[in-house]
């Protein structure tokens, strides 16, 4: 499959990942690409759920994507500074999902729950510590 379609697939598949988002948004995630022009550029963010030890806190995310997503997962990194086990000092997420269990049929919403879940219950078998 040539570059450009490659990307065109892509592009379409984030397209609909957006509509979905925006028909049904998730409580304590938001996501969206960071302008009209730049598709394959996303920032998400992760509110702190109620009545857990983040609660109020604010997390910023950038979502890189290739342009054979879904194929391949998407490069994430927190900008806000986070110090926990599955993240790294630069912001670098480290998480079975965004490695070797990646699978097409993830979408960035369950992507950012994911990440979201590992806030409040750190998976030490994908530590940076290793």
């Amino acid at each position: 499959m040539g570059t450009e379609t490659l990307e065109f697939c892509a592009r379409k598949r984030l397209e609909f990942e957006l509509r979905e988002y925006n028909e049904d948004p998730p409580a304590n995630i938001s996501f969206g690409p960071i302008s009209d022009e730049e598709m394959f550029q996303w920032q998400g963010i992760i509110f702190g759920p109620l009545d857990t030890p983040i609660e109020g806190h604010i997390f910023e995310l950038s979502l890189k994507f290739p342009i054979d997503y879904p194929c391949k997962p998407p490069k994430v990194k927190f900008e806000t500074q986070v110090f926990h086990p599955n993240i790294g000092v630069d912001g670098s997420v480290y998480l079975n999902i965004l490695e070797d269990e990646w699978s097409s049929a993830l979408s960035v919403e369950k992507l950012l729950l994911s990440i979201s879940s590992i806030l409040l219950d750190p998976m030490l078998v994908d530590c940076l510590f290793q």
